[in-house]
């Protein structure tokens, strides 16, 4: 018996057939995203599947409408507080279609925020629990901050407003602060790899700094997922010089917030801790010197009350007191006559007055 050929569109029309005759309901599906654009109000998503080691296992395109997608983008931004973006995993209602020259595709009619948000909370449990089994989660406490932290490795993206609000506070202190940007992307899939790449660059000239400030503006909560990977955090919790963190969130805590010496709620916050630290550095060095010219000024009254009471010592040993009391000194010879034993009859003597000597001799003993 011959077997029937098919055309292209034909054999394309009768898979159509199939797929909508056997699944013809809506699925759920939990997937990456790994790339999507918005063209003529649609969006077009191309979702993944990795398996171990980031192996694909699955790739699908996907498209939600315009009308829909307004919508769904609206409900995701207001309950993750981030825009559908790349490497964000969500869990989608879709329908299921073929079309004989786009091939197969899913239609997204409905998403889940909720997934998104709770996928980010498992990776971050995740992370933490790989920090603590490596023992680094809390290495940069053991890092003792200099007495004056003033030449800072400063890691942010070079025209963010959080950067330059940052510049200006420690430019409008008193205080001579040495900063060195080393530009890095704060968001998005490649934000931790450049962040990472600006560590590995501070840490070639290491012996320069005296701290790293990681710090960018405010943002969404899965805006701050780079914060919360394990390659960056790790480094960061290892890093030789302490970390200073102030990414730009009021509710959220990152891991990297976790594991940095420091860490700060934005980049102002981040700086006026840096001058109030300052402030009261110098407060204590005024304190000390205070102190040092009270002590020296104590030393010298010590000392001169010390003479005092020195010369009132010699002032009463002195021969002229002596004199005044009416007292005199008796000399035989330029000798000193301490008794009668001292001297013999025709020996002649000096008696030494305040005002004057007499000469006498002896002529009994």
């Amino acid at each position: 018996m011959e077997r029937k050929t098919y055309t292209l569109s034909e054999l394309s029309s009768l898979i159509e057939e199939t797929i909508i005759d056997g699944m013809p309901e809506t699925y759920l599906v939990r997937a990456e995203i790994a790339s999507l654009n918005e063209r003529g109000g649609h969006l077009y998503f191309d979702l993944v599947e990795k398996a171990d080691r980031g192996i694909m296992a699955a790739r699908v395109r996907a498209t939600c409408w315009q009308q829909r997608q307004r919508m769904l983008q609206a409900y995701f931004r207001q309950e993750t507080g981030t825009p559908l973006q790349p490497g964000l995993q969500i869990l989608v209602e879709v329908e299921v279609q073929f079309h004989a020259v786009y091939g197969l595709s899913l239609n997204i009619i409905n998403i889940d925020p909720r997934y998104t948000v709770g996928d980010l909370a498992r990776q971050r449990q995740e992370t933490i629990r790989r920090l603590t089994e490596d023992g680094v989660l809390d290495m940069q406490q053991s890092l003792v901050l200099p007495t004056l932290v003033r030449r800072l490795a400063v890691i942010s993206a070079s025209e963010a407003a959080g950067y330059g609000d940052f510049c200006h506070q420690l430019a409008d202190s008193p205080y001579r602060f040495s900063t060195s940007l080393f530009p890095a992307t704060m968001q998005g899939e490649r934000a931790e790899q450049s962040i990472i790449s600006a560590l590995e660059t501070v840490y070639a000239q290491v012996e320069d700094f005296d701290a790293v400030i990681i710090i960018r503006g405010g943002g969404a909560t899965t805006d701050l997922s780079c914060f919360d990977q394990y390659s960056l955090c790790a480094l960061c919790a290892q890093f030789p010089l302490p970390v200073i963190s102030g990414i730009g969130h009021t509710r959220d805590v990152s891991i990297l917030d976790i594991v940095a010496h420091l860490a700060l709620k934005t980049p102002t916050a981040v700086a006026a801790w840096l001058v109030e630290r300052m402030d009261n550095q110098s407060a204590r060095i005024d304190d000390m010197l205070r102190r040092l010219a009270q002590t020296a000024t104590r030393q010298v009254l010590i000392r001169r009350h010390r003479v005092e009471l020195l010369e009132q010592r010699l002032a009463a040993c002195s021969p002229e007191r002596i004199y005044r009391m009416g007292y005199s000194l008796l000399t035989s010879n330029g000798r000193v006559v301490h008794s009668v034993r001292d001297v013999q009859p025709g020996q002649p003597l000096t008696t030494h007055l305040l005002d004057g000597q007499i000469e006498s001799q002896v002529t009994k003993c």
